[in-house]
């Protein structure tokens, strides 16, 4: 059983299927499955524009369209694959149970555990390029 609760104007997604709240808070109850995801934790397709937010709003549209599974499932774990190899243990483990939870046909829980990592490579995007010094410089550098 899961309860949520709407804010007013709240919109969420319930197997693929969305539904607005009123200008009031309600809560709804689900007492069986469903594929469920809020509207703060869609994310719009133009903003998929990294190596993690691709991942991400595949696994949203899989979870989203329950048709596009079998097409989207094997090119998650490819994704997710080589997420795992470009990230260290701590992010590479969430990688990993994401990538374990879409084995499992569990979507939202594979996005869960993807947002650590959006976060991260947000954080590493917002630091900018690297300065690696050329031939000249560290000959330069050496030399001083």
């Amino acid at each position: 059983m899961l309860k949520v609760t709407l804010r007013p104007r709240e919109c969420v997604v319930v197997n693929g299927c969305v539904i607005r709240n009123s200008d009031r808070r309600h809560s709804f109850v689900f007492e069986n499955h469903a594929d469920i995801i809020r509207e703060k934790d869609l994310m719009d397709e133009s903003a998929a524009a990294t190596p993690v937010s691709r991942a991400y709003y595949f696994v949203q549209t899989a979870l989203i369209r329950a048709d596009t599974r079998e097409k989207l499932v094997p090119e998650i774990q490819k994704q997710l694959a080589q997420l795992a190899a470009c990230f260290g243990s701590e992010h590479r483990t969430h990688v990993m149970e994401a990538a374990n939870h879409i084995s499992a046909g569990d979507f939202y829980k594979a996005l869960s555990k993807l947002r650590p990592v959006l976060s991260y490579e947000a954080e590493l995007l917002a630091l900018g390029p690297v300065h690696r010094p050329n031939e000249a410089e560290r000959g330069r550098a050496a030399a001083g």
